[in-house]
């Protein structure tokens, strides 16, 4: 139990120390999190990249271990694959998340390296290998077990990173499947598995001194999926050594939360037409906000409250025979769906609206593929405004506005390209501006008029539009030294 202790004190000191040095040079060097989007709940530019401070202080007393002569630390170095595994998986989920909260990653390079990392996992020997079914014999996967294992270890990091929506809300989360895992490790007598809970408990509880509400700093990315990858794997260990009448159940509820979140949000994606992986403000904590009128740090403890209602189920679970086992999760299920339904998940008035809103988003989507496409093929600034144009027909706008500047000229200077509705209606003008930046360099603005009536734009609308003004960003940006655009030029182009 000392060496616990005293892991659990290091790794809180760590995380508390690399959390406020990282706040202060972030605020120096602007690596923030802006609020320039209506889904971003904070009101005002936060510091990001305080999952340095977590990764630092899980892994500071685990390196110290290979220094100092311990009967755990013996244990620990004896566990190759378990050391390969945490180690350099970890190290490359935090450099993905370290170069997407400063660069921006892709879907695609995220997933590839995630699945990367769960390929090498599984080599290691991190496997499911068995399914419980608590209402008869388990399953013994097979064949299944690689993608099962991949499906698991890629599905958990970006569970945690959905979750990663309101201030202390992904760490508490991670807190309490860290909680649950040491408890059910405890029981057993594993003592590494104890080991690496403390050590991740207290950089997570020293990040959240900076992060619970209002928060002075995001873990970002960084973070977020680093924590989902020590939780994918240790998971996975922890349902290996479950009875079998549980196995894989545990760790399912032990992340309660954050997987019901991701299922609940691929399924309203797909119903709505809506790109996979795109950002909304659909998710749990967004709707207890909204229909239940919570404030932020009410909502984000009623769900630590639901969180502790998985984590004792977990425990329970461990100890309950099949019978007993399906009771508890019949119970949490019908506790599950009361909560769906007061947060309207359920609710089957709107079934019409849903299916106009995905015709809406199908079109919306192709329209914004073809115009994005269009963009990165252009060969100037003209063919970048002749590449966006259709986006005035396509989102019925009274008047559609390109300015594009190089690095060097003032704000106002640059070329304008602009595009007027011959036939724009009377009625009171919705303005929307975003800025063309590549990084922190501002390279123009897209302005959009729309005289129908209209209060506001959609949040489907208004992320389609933010594709777009990253594809001109980054088109205009390569464009930049080899156009020559004379200052104050304006084209006016009328259909």
């Amino acid at each position: 139990m000392v060496t616990f202790f005293v892991a659990f004190l290091v790794s809180l000191l760590v995380a508390l120390v690399l959390t406020w040095r990282v706040r202060e040079r972030a605020l120096a060097w602007g690596w923030l999190d802006q609020a320039n989007s209506s889904r971003k709940v904070h009101v005002r530019a936060v510091p990001r990249l305080g999952g340095i401070g977590i990764v630092g202080g899980f892994f500071a007393p685990l390196c110290a271990l290979f220094l100092v002569d311990s009967g755990v630390g013996d244990q620990f170095v004896s566990q190759t694959s378990l050391i390969v595994g945490l180690f350099v998986g970890g190290a490359i989920i935090a450099a993905l998340g370290f170069y997407d909260d400063l660069k921006g990653a892709g879907a695609k390079l995220k997933f590839s390296v995630q699945l990367a990392v769960a390929l090498g996992l599984y080599a290691l020997g991190f496997r499911i290998e068995v399914l419980a079914n608590p209402f008869g014999a388990e399953l013994t996967l097979g064949l299944l077990s690689l993608p099962l294992t991949v499906v698991w270890v890629v599905g958990v990091i970006n569970a945690l990173n959905l979750i990663d929506g309101l201030d202390g809300l992904a760490g508490g989360v991670a807190f309490f499947g860290v909680g649950t895992h040491f408890l059910l490790a405890l029981m057993r007598g594993d003592v590494l598995l104890c080991l690496l809970m403390v050590a991740l408990a207290g950089a997570i509880l020293g990040f959240l001194v900076f992060n619970f509400n209002p928060a002075s700093i995001f873990m970002g990315d960084t973070g977020s999926m680093f924590l989902g990858f020590v939780l994918a794997a240790v998971s996975i260990k922890t349902s290996s050594k479950s009875g079998t009448a549980v196995a894989l159940l545990v760790p399912v509820m032990a992340l309660g939360l954050p997987i019901m979140d991701t299922l609940l949000a691929m399924v309203r994606r797909s119903l709505l037409g809506r790109p996979m992986f795109s950002a909304d403000k659909e998710h749990i904590h967004h709707r207890l906000m909204s229909r239940l009128l919570l404030s932020h740090r009410t909502t984000v403890l009623v769900l630590y409250a639901l969180c502790t209602l998985f984590m004792v189920t977990a425990l329970a679970l461990h100890f309950a025979n099949s019978l007993q086992s399906a009771l508890l999760l019949s119970g949490v299920g019908v506790v599950i769906m009361v909560l769906m339904r007061k947060l309207g998940y359920l609710d089957m008035r709107h079934i019409g609206a849903v299916h106009q809103t995905r015709h809406r988003n199908l079109e919306l989507r192709s329209l914004v593929r073809s115009v994005t496409a269009a963009v990165r093929a252009a060969g100037s600034f003209q063919e970048v405004w002749n590449a966006v144009r259709p986006l005035s027909q396509g989102l019925s706008l009274s008047a559609l506005e390109l300015r594009l500047r190089r690095p060097h000229e003032d704000v106002d200077a640059g070329v304008v390209f602009e595009s007027q509705h011959p036939d724009a209606g009377a009625e009171a003008a919705l303005e929307v501006r975003l800025d063309v930046k590549e990084e922190q360099t501002l390279l123009g603005a897209l302005r959009l008029v729309w005289r129908d009536g209209r209060a506001a734009i959609d949040r489907d609308e208004e992320l389609a539009l933010e594709v777009v003004a990253d594809a001109v960003a980054e088109r205009v940006g390569q464009l930049v030294a080899l156009e020559a655009a004379e200052p104050e030029r304006i084209i006016a182009l009328r259909r």
